[in-house]
């Protein structure tokens, strides 16, 4: 398996069959498992080996088999499957830091992460310093003695702000701290980020690995010294573990993910360049772009540019709300890595609890939209886009 490319590798790693050999992956609907005696239940407890099971919040055969496929993609040494995204980010660094503890953390992030490191963080007296992601300077100088953790999104919700991931490695490796990178908006098909020097990677499977707004779930991948010693012995006690019914959900949508990303992809390349000079748009956002400020950076970590593309509608809210609601075709939704195409606009949704400047200061402007490009045609999209625009 190891030789085999990453579309073979989304279709079969990590199945397993029961003695029934059947095709599709089995759905373990249990809560718990039993034992032939309490020898085995002792053995179980005492070994924990990864195709022994003792309780479903701790582990599950159809969630194992998610977590193995998504290791076998991302080339990891272990996993743990969890609730949503959210579970998957803050198990990561409530596992990992304690009081008087420092975390250096990009400032453009989700709302949700922001406040998670912002806020909660802070009130267990874990200490923050939340930087430019895009300046090296900035993370090496915000390092201290106890830094235990940098972290940022590759590729930044919603300004779509690309950070240098080895770099930043670096950097946190200098210090000994660890590095962790949530890959949602790069995807696993078009970034490597373990390779790029990452030591843990998160993703809200709810985005692109389901793809069809079915389910939440999250993932969170590392070396299995972390996986075991450090994630698991939080994370099982305090219970974000992932159905699996949703973990079944994911293995089938990690069949297609390298065909839909590729083809959202291509997509979000033929929106843009549509857009680009558009006489109502202010600025277009989309990594690999030749306006994008960190489109070499791009490029280089980046086989695509990704899904998902952010553009500023001259005349702020008013005419951002305008052209949302002349759209025929795209949907309004604050997800994203759907089939379907989805739009947001985030000062008043994702984002609408940053304070005025946070937001100004990321880039986060009254007129600015979130388009999640799906698998329509890019025509129809194209034109729904242009038509809206003309109501701006």
């Amino acid at each position: 398996m190891e030789n085999w490319k990453p579309k073979t590798k989304l279709v079969h790693a990590g199945a397993k069959r029961s003695q029934f050999g059947e095709l599709s992956e089995a759905m373990f609907l249990t809560q718990g498992f039993v034992y032939d005696s309490p020898e085995q239940a002792e053995a179980r407890f005492i070994e924990n080996t990864p195709d022994e099971f003792i309780y479903g919040r701790y582990g599950n055969p159809t969630v194992r088999m998610f977590e193995e496929r998504m290791m076998a993609l991302e080339g990891a040494g272990d996993a743990f499957g969890t609730a949503t995204g959210m579970a998957a980010v803050s198990g990561t660094l409530f596992s990992i830091l304690r009081a008087g503890d420092h975390i250096v953390s990009s400032k453009a992030l989700f709302g949700s992460c922001l406040f998670v490191i912002d806020d909660i963080l802070r009130r267990w007296g874990i200490e923050v310093t939340l930087v430019d992601g895009t300046d090296l300077d900035q993370w090496r100088d915000a390092m201290q003695p106890n830094t235990k953790v940098c972290f940022l999104e590759a590729i930044s919700n919603p300004t779509l702000e690309v950070s240098d991931i080895s770099g930043v490695a670096g950097i946190a490796h200098a210090g000994g701290a660890l590095l962790v990178v949530d890959n949602v908006f790069a995807t696993p098909v078009f970034q490597r980020t373990l390779e790029l020097g990452a030591d843990i990677v998160v993703y809200s499977a709810t985005k692109h690995i389901d793809g069809q707004g079915r389910c939440l779930g999250g993932i969170v991948l590392g070396t299995k010294e972390f996986i075991q010693d450090t994630f698991i012995p939080f994370n099982k006690h305090t219970g974000p573990s992932m159905s699996p019914f949703n973990a079944w959900v994911m293995l089938k949508g990690l069949e297609t993910l390298a065909l839909r990303c590729e083809a959202q992809a291509d997509t979000a390349q033929k929106v843009v360049d549509a857009l680009r000079g558009h006489e109502k748009v202010a600025r277009l956002l989309f990594p690999t772009d030749d306006a994008h400020p960190q489109c070499e950076l791009a490029r280089r970590q980046m086989t695509k540019g990704g899904t998902v593309i952010s553009f500023e509608v001259k005349g702020g809210k008013e005419a951002a709300f305008r052209v949302l609601n002349a759209l025929n075709i795209v949907i309004l939704s604050n997800n994203l890595g759907d089939a379907k195409s989805l739009a947001t606009h985030p000062v008043t949704t994702t984002h609408k609890n940053l304070a005025p400047e946070a937001r100004a200061a990321a880039g986060i402007t009254d007129g600015l939209i979130r388009f999640s490009v799906g698998l329509e045609d890019a025509d129809d999209l194209i034109e729904d886009w242009l038509g809206a625009l003309s109501q701006a």
